[in-house]
């Protein structure tokens, strides 16, 4: 039994986010039909790289879902589409603002006769100034500042498309909260979510406080961080690694570990951050006399926290020592595993992700 068995999702959603939003409760058991226009999610076509046919783009977030295939730009797809919007307990759109209106699928039409519907709309910046461009993950990513605290000579976006996975989490919590409301009251209610607000309201954190709080604009410092020493990356006798030290004790070790002496210019963090160049400088004479997995196993063996940098490969090799499932089998495609653990309703792995308007892909 999943725990969000018997609640139904009607999923409109296109590109990363609002899929997203809706395999997150997939994977907990709840029943998602995924609507798709007869060229089909944009995400289809966003590869390579392909798996069996389809972009893995599109697979990674689409699993647990059927596919019905509707052409809502005429009378007849959205007649055909009221039905699983009005026999849905969740609702889930990103289209731009207004657009479901003119389709008849908008929050005020359906509440009217179904006054239970969740229903969650995810757009790209809301409806105020923007609301007409597509919510495009690297458009955010410009627009919300996060370029700008990225990378070192230039604007430099995350390798992910991080905002659309951020913006779907928060989505999927809001869904979840409105259903919990609904269980207690009998009521449905309007979810909404977009873009930029989730970067900079949330995922921006203490660089978004920073500046609310102190006005401080952030620049790029590439892997460093504004408000911890040493939390970067350093070369060894073969490749880089990342000791992340958060607190005195951890850079007592360090230093025990590398041979430094004493040095009252870090004695404490906010010390070793106004210092951070010269910082810089002695751990890298250290740790380029000895290789990676070295480093690695003395200092973490010492409770510093420190890996390698590792490419995917690199990464998902040593999950299953780490007591991590990076995949599952689902019909002879390994995807990716939700990394959420629960002791008595854990994610399941039901359906592959659909072909266009089919239960399976392949």
């Amino acid at each position: 039994m999943g725990a969000l068995d018997g609640v139904v999702i009607a999923d409109f959603g296109r590109v990363p986010a609002a899929p997203y939003a809706t395999m997150v409760p997939a994977d907990l058991g709840a029943e998602v039909v995924k609507v798709e226009h007869p060229r089909g999610d944009e995400t289809r076509t966003w590869g390579p790289p392909h798996a069996r046919g389809e972009a893995t783009y599109f697979l990674s977030v689409n699993r647990n879902k059927r596919s019905r295939v509707l052409d809502l730009a005429t009378e007849a797809g959205r007649a055909a589409a009221r039905e699983p919007a009005l026999g849905a307990d969740v609702l889930v759109e990103n289209f731009r603002p207004g657009r479901m209106r003119e389709f008849g699928l908008d929050y005020e039409t359906l509440w009217v006769r179904h006054g239970r519907l969740v229903y969650c709309s995810v757009t790209g910046f809301g409806a105020g100034r923007g609301a007409d461009l597509a919510g495009y993950d690297l458009l955010v990513q410009a627009v919300g500042g996060l370029m700008s605290v990225t990378g070192t000579d230039e604007p430099t976006k995350v390798g992910v498309a991080l905002v659309d996975v951020l913006t779907g989490v928060h989505a999927a919590v809001g869904i979840l909260a409105a259903l919990r409301y609904r269980d207690a009251t009998g009521e449905g209610q309007l979810v909404e979510v977009d873009l930029l607000s989730v970067l900079l309201l949330s995922s921006m954190v203490n660089q978004s406080a920073g500046y609310a709080l102190a006005g401080v604009v952030p620049g790029r410092l590439g892997n460093r961080h504004p408000s911890i020493a040493p939390y970067e990356v350093f070369p060894t006798a073969d490749r880089p690694v990342a000791p992340a030290v958060g607190n005195d004790r951890q850079f007592t070790r360090l230093c025990e570990a590398l041979g430094l002496p004493e040095d009252p210019r870090f004695a404490t963090n906010e010390q070793r951050v106004a210092h951070v160049d010269a910082l810089a400088e002695l751990l890298t004479a250290r740790l380029r006399t000895r290789p990676a997995e070295h480093w690695f196993a003395v200092l973490t063996s010492l409770g510093v926290p420190c890996g390698p940098v590792n490419d995917l490969a690199g990464a998902f090799a040593p999950a299953e020592s780490l007591g991590l499932r990076p995949t599952t089998d689902l019909n002879g495609l390994d995807l990716v595993s939700n990394p959420i653990r629960m002791s008595a309703t854990p994610p399941t792995y039901r359906l592959p992700p659909p072909a266009l308007g089919g239960n399976a892909s392949g």
